[in-house]
């Protein structure tokens, strides 16, 4: 997956399931940085750097 919309895509459905996990009242601050929800936390941050890549190359930022 190397299309920037298809990454953001898929950001945008991992932030809905975490607002509806955040507003379910079962947030565990234990799970979110060492359970189950550190492989999302991880794959947030793969997403956020490639995105940031795909931009950065589009716009010659670090030109």
């Amino acid at each position: 997956m190397s299309n920037k919309a298809e990454l953001i895509s898929e950001m945008l459905e991992m932030q809905a399931k975490f607002i509806a996990y955040e507003q379910s009242g079962e947030f565990d601050v234990e799970q979110y940085y060492i359970g189950e929800w550190k492989a999302y936390r991880e794959r947030y941050q793969e997403l956020t750097n490639e995105v940031r890549e795909l931009a950065s190359a589009e716009v010659d930022f670090w030109k």
